[in-house]
């Protein structure tokens, strides 16, 4: 056993060890200002201020951190001196930023210094390919990022945490905390669709689809069916495989809303993406095994859909507590039915917060979700039909009552 030394020693050498972590790559950069040496005794420096502040005042802290600064304005001037100064200030922000993890580092949590460190090495380390993301990013890009910035960081701490309404469910902090859940799927499948679009095999492209919006890729590519119908077959299974995807968004949801019923609902969930997956590999044989993107994302998190869908998601939440107080099981079930004509978001994270606050079955909650993604389907087989003719029609239906007919005996026999 170490002992005291053990609680004296442990902290600072990790310390000392982050900042190694950081100068090893400012050294392999060659940076004339501060390398390995440099970033290891200033985190070192931190390190040790930490330990004294914690026995005397805090100013020795604020000390160390004034030292810094006088030493790197004294090396800046001495290569403006030498005419070595080059532009930007990354090097002297991160020494900052090292002193202060290693003080944290021996001041406690310990953890959060050692994921902060990292991290800064990282940031160091990808620097060439984080400038060339950014010179890729498009306005539109930009701006997804800064409006789920106000959707998240601006409007949610904002909103009174409490309930208000009939049925004691709508709890505007609750609502607009789904909306921020929704428009982070949204983004980061927008992110995913931008990152790999060029490679659009029929798999990527149906799973693309499905995590942007399989809505928007039943209309693209029914449209798409229509023009050049040889494709239809190709039109169907990525239709197909972006309506399977809806599955592992229900997890998803259900996981960060409501973990106690995840346990219920994983296996019906994953019976459902299986039928879904079997009946894409089934057809596959059939159709083209390379399609073009006909999918153009909008911005994802534009403020005007996530006020409608706050709105969706409070009615939902609020007709599904109303049915399951005065109409039963039958008026649970319609809510779901009609709910399911704007996507099955809205049932899958209300069914989950009724189950999680003790107002909704488990049992009743899974399959609510079910009927939803189901007469998800049929709609997106109408929309199909109507905008991709016959032969999608046919394709689809087929694939579509296969799906009913195993959700249906999933429901019936499901204990």
């Amino acid at each position: 056993m170490l002992g005291p030394f053990s609680s004296t020693f442990v902290d600072p050498l990790i310390a000392l060890a982050l900042g190694l972590l950081v100068g090893l790559q400012k050294e392999r950069v060659i940076s004339p200002l501060a390398g390995l040496k440099t970033f290891g005794l200033a985190s070192l420096l931190g390190a040790v201020t930490g330990m004294l502040a914690s026995r005397t005042d805090g100013w020795i802290l604020a000390a160390g951190l004034l030292a810094i600064v006088g030493v790197l304005a004294i090396g800046n001037a001495i290569q403006i001196h030498n005419r070595q100064a080059t532009p930007g200030q990354t090097t002297e922000v991160a020494m900052l930023v090292m002193y202060a993890i290693g003080a944290l580092a021996v001041l406690g949590p310990t953890s959060v210094a050692v994921v902060l460190g990292g991290a800064v090495a990282m940031l160091l380390h990808l620097r060439e390919e984080l400038k060339g993301l950014v010179m890729r990013m498009s306005d539109q890009d930009v701006r997804a990022i800064m409006q789920f910035v106000l959707v998240w960081l601006v409007i949610l701490p904002i909103l009174p945490n409490r309930t208000f309404g009939p049925f004691d469910v709508l709890n505007p902090h609750h609502i607009w905390l789904m909306v921020v859940l929704i428009v982070g799927l949204n983004l980061a499948g927008y992110a995913a669709f931008r990152a790999l679009r060029a490679r659009s095999g029929t798999a990527v492209v149906g799973i693309l689809g499905g995590v942007v919006s399989s809505t928007a890729t039943t209309f693209a590519y029914a449209r798409a069916a229509r023009i050049d119908r040889p494709h239809a077959g190709t039109a169907a299974l990525v239709i197909w495989i972006a309506s399977a995807i809806l599955y592992v968004r229900v997890l998803v949801e259900i996981g960060a809303v409501a973990p106690g019923f995840l346990r219920v609902a994983s296996g019906p969930v994953l019976i459902m993406l299986g039928i879904f997956v079997l009946m894409a590999a089934i057809t596959w044989r059939s159709s083209v095994t390379a399609a073009g993107s006909e999918i153009e994302p909008t911005n994802p998190t534009h403020l005007r859909m996530a006020i409608i869908f706050a709105a969706i998601y409070g009615a939902v939440l609020l007709a599904v507590a109303a049915a399951e107080a005065h109409l039963g099981d039958s008026g649970l079930y319609a809510t779901a039915v009609l709910s399911s004509l704007s996507g099955i978001d809205a049932i899958t994270l209300s069914a989950s917060r009724l189950v999680s606050a003790d107002r909704l079955d488990p049992s009743i909650g899974w399959r609510l979700i079910v009927v939803a993604s189901l007469s998800n389907m049929v709609f997106k087989l109408v929309v199909a039909s109507v905008l991709g003719g016959m032969d999608l029609a046919r394709r689809l239906g087929a694939l579509t009552a296969v799906a009913v007919a195993g959700g249906a005996a999933l429901m019936i026999f499901w204990p």
